[in-house]
């Protein structure tokens, strides 16, 4: 009896919502009285069984909460609730509103792309880049990053090498590299030239030719006199001829 009255008590406080208690009309089937008054929670076990049904249900709502907020947040931390037996209210009310606020602040702070503009970059991509398949994009990202970082290296030495200003076109650098070559060119000419004692083209054409008349001939000679003389170094041919005399 104690234990109704408690639960009448409760059942008659103002926090207690409407639905869990009912004052019965008419004849009174299964009701208890205590101290003359009457205990209206006959109905009570089925609200207890659809609240009991409602709780179970929190824990699946509160799984599919957290399936969300990994979709949706998946930088969050891991929700402290997950090994509670207990599910409250408010622990869902929270997940949804952390789940809501960044989605807002996302908004605010950012300008996400929509599908059709994610579509129209990765086609864009594709062409740029010859890419026939979506499997395909990622190797060739890696592909170009790899060349790209190549190429910038070789134009950070170039600058260095050329001793220009690092924010110089790569233009620019071509043409250094040009008036480069150019000098060399002409530097090799010009050695060329003084080597053979000549600046007429003509000429060193005949000079080789003279070579090609010559050398021959005069290395057929050494060579006899090195067996003649039974001697292996050309040095030795002029003293061993003095030591015949």
């Amino acid at each position: 009896l104690k234990v109704l009255s408690h639960i009448d008590s409760i059942l008659r406080s103002p926090r207690a919502p409407p639905l869990i208690y009912r004052r019965s009309k008419g004849p009174v089937q299964n009701s208890i009285k205590e101290n003359g008054q009457e205990c209206g929670f006959e109905h009570l076990p089925l609200t207890i069984e659809m609240w009991a049904d409602q709780l179970m249900a929190l824990k699946d709502l509160h799984r599919s909460l957290r399936k969300l907020s990994l979709e949706l947040v998946p930088w969050q931390t891991a929700d402290p609730q997950d090994n509670r037996e207990s599910i409250r209210v408010e622990d869902l009310q929270f997940m949804v509103d952390a789940i809501l606020e960044d989605i807002e602040n996302k908004e605010k702070n950012s300008q996400t792309p929509s599908l059709p503009a994610l579509f129209a970059i990765v086609s864009h991509f594709q062409k740029l880049f010859d890419v026939n398949s979506l499997n395909g994009i990622y190797p060739r990202m890696n592909e170009v990053y790899t060349k790209l970082g190549e190429m910038t290296n070789a134009m950070r030495n170039l600058h260095e090498l050329l001793e220009l200003d690092s924010s110089a076109p790569p233009a620019v650098v071509v043409d250094t590299v040009g008036k480069l070559c150019d000098v060399i060119n002409e530097n090799v000419t010009e050695q060329v030239q003084q080597l053979l004692g000549t600046q007429d083209i003509h000429s060193i054409i005949n000079k080789l030719e003279e070579h090609d008349c010559f050398f021959p001939p005069f290395q057929a000679l050494i060579q006899d006199l090195l067996c003649l003389l039974e001697i292996s170094n050309v040095d030795d041919i002029l003293p061993t001829v003095r030591n015949l005399k």
